[in-house]
């Protein structure tokens, strides 16, 4: 398995932690290269669930190197957050690594966050107010504090530069209240003085484990449509979450990568504002949103729900050069006579099956679909192809020949072991 990337190729929330809890299992090392705890992976183990948003799936595994690497933006606060409700469970974080080139997401970013999305009104973006573009935006001006002055000599020189900076435009420009530096001095010494012998240069270990011949997981957090340049802009994230992505914020060449795994849901979701051509609004909608608890990680926000759509799928295959499909939650879909797949858009009176660069013409855009019977079967005790209704294998089979991908997992319900290898 060396190199092995595993991503979301819909707007992310489909799924992607179960499937690398299950190859995390095997790898040797599991890096993180993007985002922060905006993301969310839940992994049911037996009648445990795990609700991880920053720290690799990998932790769950005693043997596994776990890294976030330098694209990943940290939280203090909040990976020690995490790093203790996971003690408390009885898994150890000794082999949690954190380059020391992240960047920290502080007071600042997340009293930003907040005030800027208000300043948008009705435009707001609908982010989960974690401090997560403010700290790429310090990052992209080269104005940050990364992890290696957070917990090195010049923790307080580079903390009291930062947030005289930000309480100017805090004040001056959003009429906010300044944030208290003596205050975060005192409580945020104690985060540094705890995460420092996690703080590594990741990137060595990384390439080291690769040539060694070690199993390397690469695990994307949110998903394609949320790439800030290849996404639904500007109702993306401020990072990279397409396959490209794992090479920057991790550290190496994409000559270590060797397969690409793009997850989706046998239907389409998304959180938040922007165009959904496959939105359903009905009865249909609702009940595939009950069944398949369609409620965010981080958020608990009620998400949208559609059905799937191929022209996105043949647009994830082609930016992240998938490899293999894996069609997950197909269990919500039980009891619905119908499925539909949108194979193309009308768009200005003409077809088009290429997703469109201005992402503004989605809103124009109506789905063109393909129909296939439904099933009322329990699938979820299904542990081979060959278990699954007539129906269901049909409508995988359509899925590979309408997107041009290989199918190689199915996903039939949310436990580790509810999985079926193609």
């Amino acid at each position: 398995m060396p190199g092995k990337v595993i991503l979301g190729a819909q707007w992310g929330d489909e799924g992607k932690g179960k499937f690398i809890d299950i190859f995390a299992g095997e790898a040797d090392l599991v890096v993180r290269s993007q985002g922060g705890n905006n993301a969310g992976h839940t992994v049911v183990v037996g009648t445990e669930k795990y609700k991880l948003q920053l720290i690799p799936s990998g932790i769950l595994y005693p043997n596994c190197v776990n890294v976030i690497g330098p694209g990943v933006v940290v939280d203090p606060r909040n990976v020690l957050s995490e790093i203790d409700g996971l003690a408390e469970k009885g898994i150890g974080a000794d082999k949690l690594f954190i380059d020391a080139r992240c960047h920290c997401i502080l007071p600042w970013h997340l009293e930003l966050d907040a005030l800027s999305e208000k300043a948008r009104g009705g435009d707001d973006i609908g982010t989960t107010k974690k401090g997560i573009g403010p700290t790429y935006m310090d990052k992209a001006e080269r104005i940050g504090v990364r992890m290696h002055d957070f917990v090195g000599e010049r923790f307080e020189e580079v903390m009291r530069e930062a947030c005289a900076r930000k309480n100017k435009v805090i004040t001056g420009v959003y009429g906010g209240e300044p944030i208290d530096i003596e205050a975060v001095l005192a409580e945020y010494r104690v985060y540094a003085d705890r995460l420092r012998a996690h703080v590594k240069d990741t990137s060595v270990m990384t390439y080291d484990a690769i040539k060694a011949g070690k199993d390397v997981l690469f695990e994307g957090a949110q998903g394609t449509l949320l790439d800030l340049d290849m996404g639904t802009y500007p109702y993306v994230t401020s990072s990279h979450p397409v396959a490209g992505g794992c090479c920057i914020g991790s550290g190496v060449g994409p000559t270590a990568i060797t397969d690409i795994m793009g997850i989706f849901k046998s239907y389409t979701t998304r959180v938040g504002k922007g165009p959904f051509p496959t939105e359903l609004f009905d009865e249909t909608g609702d009940y595939i949103r009950t069944a398949g608890g369609e409620f965010g990680t981080v958020t608990g926000r009620p998400r949208r729900t559609g059905w799937f759509d191929a022209v996105i799928a043949r647009y994830a295959v082609r930016v992240n050069g998938l490899t293999e499909m894996v069609i997950n939650k197909i269990d919500p879909l039980r009891g619905l006579s119908k499925l539909k797949v949108c194979v193309g858009y009308r768009f200005k009176g003409e077809t088009i099956t290429e997703f469109p660069a201005n992402f503004a013409d989605l809103e124009h855009c109506e789905p063109i679909y393909e129909e296939f019977d439904g099933f009322d079967e329990d699938i979820t005790n299904c542990r081979s192809f060959d278990e699954l209704p007539e129906s269901v294998r049909a409508y995988i089979r359509e899925l590979e020949r309408i997107v041009g991908c290989r199918v190689s997992m199915l996903g039939v319900g949310p436990a580790r072991d509810q999985v079926i290898t193609i």
